[in-house]
């Protein structure tokens, strides 16, 4: 799997986890050389997170509040047995557990980046996303017809593959960029797809 590699950047170079690895392996085909990997800059919060993090703080903290002021904010006293009113505190405990959920939402984002990975190879882009399974999507050369780059004033940003558009249950429209999200260096990234995009199949 030798080639161009930008940076100096190589699959072993990179710390992904061992099943990402094997997928990636086994999705390169003969004689495919790696000319770019990457994988997302890995962070806590992005943009989709913290909406839902900030509304999880005073969900979460409410929701224990009422707990507590269900149960007149002691202990029960189980000397005496069960009694009917020790469970009524319980009905709040499903949603001390959603705003747990929403908490942790950067946690389960970082994992989603540790396990994706980018690569631009001498036949196609690839982007292996992670999460519960990989999707892996391959983008050939006469696939890249409408790439562009969003930049952000750090020098990092996205490289736009492709924009999916489909229609959800109630008939909305809706649509998805698909690419290489949160790199580094996007201009030379778009650079080395377009060179891809113009290549002969």
């Amino acid at each position: 799997m030798a080639g161009l590699v930008v940076k100096n950047m190589t699959l072993d170079s990179l710390k992904i986890p061992r099943k990402v690895r094997a997928i990636v392996d086994r999705e390169l085909q003969p004689g495919e050389t790696i000319r770019w990997v990457a994988q997302p800059i890995p962070r806590m919060f992005d943009a989709a997170s913290i909406p839902i993090f900030l509304f999880a703080l005073p969900w979460t903290a409410f929701a224990i509040f009422w707990i507590c002021g269900a149960a007149g904010f002691r202990l029960p006293d189980l000397r005496d047995g069960l009694r009917p009113e020790y469970l009524f505190p319980l009905f709040g405990v499903p949603f001390v557990l959603i705003g747990l959920a929403m908490l942790s939402a950067p946690f389960w984002i970082w994992q989603i980046t540790r396990q994706t990975v980018y690569i631009i190879t001498s036949k196609r882009a690839i982007v292996f996303e992670g999460g519960p399974s990989i999707t892996v999507r391959s983008f050939l050369p006469e696939q890249l017809n409408d790439i562009f780059r969003k930049e952000k004033g750090d020098g990092t940003g996205d490289v736009i593959l492709a924009v999916r558009h489909w229609k959800d249950s109630d008939g909305d429209a809706r649509s998805e960029e698909l690419g290489f999200r949160g790199i580094r260096d996007p201009q030379e990234v778009e650079r080395m797809v377009r060179r891809l995009a113009q290549t002969e199949a």
